[in-house]
């Protein structure tokens, strides 16, 4: 018998926490238009799950990515306007067992 119920799935996925550099804030007007539109275009494309961030503070953006593995996640995050304007800084990628139907 599976510990897992028929009708569910577990979907290897990465969990990309991006954190935000000191100066985010003064950094990411310019470019926050870019990194959105981005955002959409590769949730439509069913690259990225989910997409946002800490709403308490400026702390961390959170990405849920399917990726061959997790340098593809990283590549993917580091390949963003956040990225290369310095809004982030120390990015990770970890494997995550995302709950799903089948």
């Amino acid at each position: 018998m599976s510990e897992i119920p028929a009708g569910v799935k577990i979907e290897s996925v990465f969990l990309v926490e991006a954190r935000y550099t000191a100066d985010a804030a003064e950094k990411r007007p310019a470019v926050r238009p870019e990194h959105l539109a981005r955002m959409v275009e590769l949730r439509e494309a069913g690259t990225i799950i989910e997409a946002g961030a800490y709403s308490d503070e400026l702390t961390s953006s959170i990405l849920l990515v399917r990726a061959d593995d997790a340098a593809a996640a990283l590549a993917l995050a580091r390949a963003d306007v956040y990225a290369r304007a310095g809004v982030w800084g120390d990015i990770t990628a970890r494997p995550f067992g995302r709950v799903t139907t089948e």
